[in-house]
């Protein structure tokens, strides 16, 4: 059996992945703040903004569920925060968007990387984003989060050369987050034209189809060649 487990996996982006990869084979475990209904997985409802207790529970599972073919991490989830100049963001929402984006994947890595050690084939997969490449105003919480998801890949990557590791930018897709943006008052978030911009020219991916080049680029066999990935460019 081949083992899968994927972050934010209740809708957009995670929920599409869970889906294509419930197949005859695999073992998929979802990880979100709320389950959904329609996905065939083994769903934890857990909130990535309190990471240490998610972490603990992965462990306990891991150590309990052994002789995996494969096992595969994805870090998919994010929080966005209220888009905004920094200086005049809540506090609470900042420190919940860094634990789920960064805390929690360090975590879970942490973890993954130590209970999985005799699996043949191991697979870290971060869900990154074009803003952690390229900074943008209003959203500094969030860029900083993925800046530091390339980062951390980078580092594992030297840490565990066996296994593949990547952190992929997966385009723009047509998710809560997008709507989130386009949502935004102009007078807080100045590229909020620009968000809708991409909505109004047709430039958004579904999900779905993000999702299938994903899983297709997962399971390539050079997949970790390229530690900081973007998958337009794949």
């Amino acid at each position: 059996m081949h083992l899968y487990i994927v972050t934010g996996s209740s809708r957009g982006l995670g929920a599409a992945l869970v889906q294509q990869l419930s197949a005859p084979g695999n073992a998929v475990v979802g990880i979100a703040r709320k389950s959904n209904p329609a996905l065939k997985a083994e769903q934890w409802t857990l909130n990535l903004a309190e990471p240490i207790p998610a972490a603990e529970r992965l462990q306990a599972w891991l150590r309990a569920n052994t002789a995996w073919q494969s096992a595969t991490l994805i870090n998919n989830a994010a929080l966005l925060s209220e888009p905004g100049l920094l200086a005049a963001s809540p506090l609470d929402d900042l420190s919940a968007a860094l634990r789920v984006g960064l805390e929690a994947p360090t975590l879970l890595s942490r973890v993954f990387l130590a209970e999985t050690a005799g699996v043949p084939t191991r697979r870290i997969l971060n869900i990154s984003s074009g803003l952690g490449r390229r900074a943008m105003a209003g959203s500094a919480a969030y860029c900083a989060v993925k800046a530091g998801l390339d980062h951390l890949s980078r580092a594992l990557a030297l840490e565990a050369p066996d296994v593949g590791i990547v952190s992929l930018a997966p385009g723009v897709i047509d998710t809560d987050m997008q709507v989130q943006l386009r949502g935004a008052d102009p007078a807080r978030f100045p590229e909020q034209a620009r968000f809708q911009g991409l909505k109004d020219q047709g430039q958004l991916q579904t999900a779905a189809a993000t999702a299938a080049a994903i899983v297709q680029f997962l399971l390539r066999s050079d997949f970790g060649k390229t530690v900081v990935a973007d998958i337009r460019e794949a």
